[in-house]
Order: structure tokens, then C-alpha cells, then sequence
């Protein structure tokens, strides 16, 4: 059963003290005016004792006639009362729903800043952690709230900052010495006087300054796809996939199949080919010999495309595919060699998310990986 709003739960506390304190105040009412008619009009006409035998038929006719008159009274004294609570009844009910109306408007009217501060958080994002709330009024509770709440978004305005800042640096600080050492290393191969264990040498620290540049180039990516999206707009999935597939590099035996259907979603071309560009680099890598590739694409309901690429290759556990997408983690144990940096799925992830989609694995039972990722439209 859904729960009732803020608004609707104060306007039935309103309305419900309303008729509590009514009906209280009512039978109260009803009580003293009840007391109040019967000491004032049926007790003043109390007929007293009955005369005696001895008494004159004048006194006896006197007598009755009090009777009569006591008990006309005592019955229109009830019929009042009757008609002063039902009336009461009736106009408390009216006052009541009237009570329930302006209990309605009053909460709208006092949770207004409350719907200023969560229609503000609902709109803020990465890129518009500059705007406040900058509510007026008494330093009230809301109003404290509101506060608190600027301040917080001053913070994490200023960590996001921090944040775009030190990519910015760790982009230029990290890759300078790596490039200046490849160019080192590569000279010395083209060195005619170098002898043979120096070449060896350098093709070595070649391959390991690879590694850390694939590395480094990963981490950032995958900093920069946890962030907000700063450019969205309509992409032809279709056209975002081949030219995925046009930069994957080839290999020998593995065989790509293709079963692309029009589909349109919303983000950046750019992080949507490098996310689709490790699906299929990770399946061509981790396969086996003569090994095949499946890609498709579909239209979702409602708008937005599913992209499922499967591959041949080793069993996974049911239970190590979630790890495949926690960053150095391949086939669920940790990166130890240079056949990639463990990236590759995390990067997917966080592109995906940040699309406002989802990327799901499961194990095929002939080896293997199938790989889903919903994109909205």
C-alpha cells in the first residue's frame, strides 16, 4: 500500500483534531444543557407529593395538572436536546470538512519550502552545483534546513572542482615523463651503436612503459566517466558501434558476427564508442582460438537501445561476474600480467551509469561472457 504524502498525513491530523476537539466540545455542551434544563424549567414545575385521602377534589385536579404540566415540559426539554444535537452534528460535520479544506491549503502553504528545497535538489547536477536555494524568512526550522542545504552544495561544489582540477593535472603530469620516456626508449632501439642486450633492454621497459600508459589512460577515463555528462544529444547507436568496431584491433581466429537494428539514444557519441569499443576489445581478448563474437542491437521499449555483445572463451562462475566489473579484476581474480589493465568493464560501468542506463553479465554455459547494456532513450 503506498504511503500518504507529508501534505495528506497533516491534513488528516488537522482534520481529525478538529472532530475530536468538536465532538468533546459538543457532548459537553449537550451535558450542561441538559443539566441547565432540568434545574431550570422540569424541577421548578415539580409537582411535590401526591395529597392525601383526605384532601379536596380541587387539590387533586391542582395536582394532576402539575403532573401533566412537568412531564409536557420534561418532553419538550428532550425534543430540544435532540434537535440541538442533531443540528450541532450536522453543522460540525460541515465545519469539519470546511476544517479539512483549509488544513489542506494551510500544509500546502507551509511545506512550500520544503518543495522549494527538494525541486532544487532534484534539478542540481555537476554542472549546476553553483545555484542555492536562498530562502527568505524567519530562521525557522525550513529555514535552517535550506541553509544546511546551501552549505553542503558549497562543499561539494568545491570538491567537484578539486576533482576537475586534479584530472586536468594527472592528465598532463602523468603522461609527459611516460611519453618522454617512450621516445627515450625508442631512440635507443634506433641507436645503430647499441648492442643487442641494450635493445633487449629497452624493448622491455617499452612494453612496461605500454602497459602504464594503458594504465594511466584507463584510470582517467574512468574519472572522467563517473562525472556528469556535459554533452548530450541524439546518437545513432548503429553508426556508434561501427565505428567501434573499425578502431578494435583484429585478431587472428576470433570472427565477428553483426546483427545491428536502427536504435537512437541520448549522450555523448564520444563515451558511448569508447564504451562499446571495450565491450568488444574484451571479447575479442579474452576468447579462445577460432573463437566467435556476436554483436547486437535492438530498439528497447519505450525508446533508447540494447546493445548485447557475446563471446566464446573460458567458463566464469555465476558468482565472479559481478566482480568483473570492480576496477583491476579480470575473470574474477586480480590483474598479474600485462594482457590488460582491468579496466575495461569498469570503464563500461561508470559510461553506462552516467548515460542513466544499466550493463548486466552473465556466464554462457559453453564459456564466456554475454554482456547487455541498456541505453535510454
Amino acid at each position: 500500500m503506498k504511503r500518504l504524502g507529508l501534505r495528506m498525513r497533516l491534513t488528516l491530523i488537522y482534520g481529525g483534531l478538529f472532530f475530536v476537539a468538536g465532538s468533546a466540545l459538543l457532548w459537553i455542551t449537550y451535558l450542561l444543557t441538559a443539566r441547565s434544563l432540568d434545574a431550570k424549567f422540569v424541577k421548578v414545575l415539580g409537582a411535590g407529593p401526591p395529597p392525601s385521602a383526605s384532601a379536596q377534589p380541587k387539590e387533586a385536579v391542582f395536582f394532576q395538572a402539575q403532573v401533566q404540566a412537568q412531564a409536557e415540559v420534561g418532553q419538550r426539554a428532550d425534543k430540544a436536546l435532540n434537535e440541538i444535537l442533531q443540528w450541532s452534528v450536522s453543522a460540525m460535520v460541515m465545519i469539519g470538512l470546511a476544517a479539512v479544506v483549509i488544513g489542506y491549503l494551510v500544509a500546502d502553504r507551509a511545506l512550500k519550502p520544503l518543495n522549494r528545497v527538494t525541486e532544487t535538489a532534484q534539478r542540481l547536477s555537476e554542472s549546476t552545483l553553483h545555484e542555492r536555494i536562498a530562502l527568505e524568512g524567519p530562521p525557522d526550522e525550513v529555514k535552517r534546513l535550506a541553509d544546511t542545504f546551501d552549505a553542503m552544495l558549497g562543499r561539494l561544489h568545491r570538491v567537484f572542482d578539486a576533482q576537475r582540477r586534479f584530472i586536468a593535472n594527472a592528465s598532463h603530469e602523468l603522461r609527459t615523463p611516460l611519453a618522454i620516456n617512450r621516445t627515450v626508449l625508442e631512440v635507443s632501439l634506433e641507436e645503430p651503436e647499441a648492442s643487442p642486450d641494450l635493445k633487449a633492454l629497452a624493448r622491455a621497459l617499452l612494453g612496461t612503459n605500454a602497459r602504464y600508459e594503458r594504465l594511466i589512460e584507463g584510470l582517467l577515463l574512468l574519472a572522467q566517466s563517473e562525472q556528469e555528462l556535459t554533452t548530450r544529444k541524439p546518437v545513432q547507436l548503429e553508426r556508434v558501434i561501427r565505428t567501434a568496431l573499425e578502431l578494435t584491433p583484429a585478431k587472428r581466429g576470433v570472427t565477428i558476427h553483426e546483427d545491428l537494428r536502427p536504435a537512437v539514444a541520448e549522450g555523448d557519441p564520444l563515451f558511448l564508442e569508447r564504451c562499446v569499443f571495450n565491450l568488444v576489445e574484451n571479447a575479442i581478448k579474452y576468447n579462445v582460438r577460432d573463437g566467435q563474437v556476436w554483436i547486437t542491437l535492438r530498439e528497447s521499449y519505450g525508446g533508447g537501445g540494447i546493445i548485447t555483445v557475446e563471446n566464446t572463451g573460458p567458463v566464469v562462475s555465476p558468482f565472479e561476474v559481478d566482480d568483473l566489473f570492480e576496477p583491476f579484476r579480470r575473470n574474477g581474480d586480480r590483474v598479474q600480467s600485462g594482457r590488460g589493465a582491468g579496466l575495461g568493464l569498469s570503464i563500461v560501468r561508470a559510461i553506462t551509469e552516467a548515460h542513466g542506463g544499466t550493463v548486466t553479465a552473465k556466464p554462457r554455459a559453453e564459456g564466456g561472457l554475454s554482456v547487455a547494456l541498456r541505453l535510454p532513450a
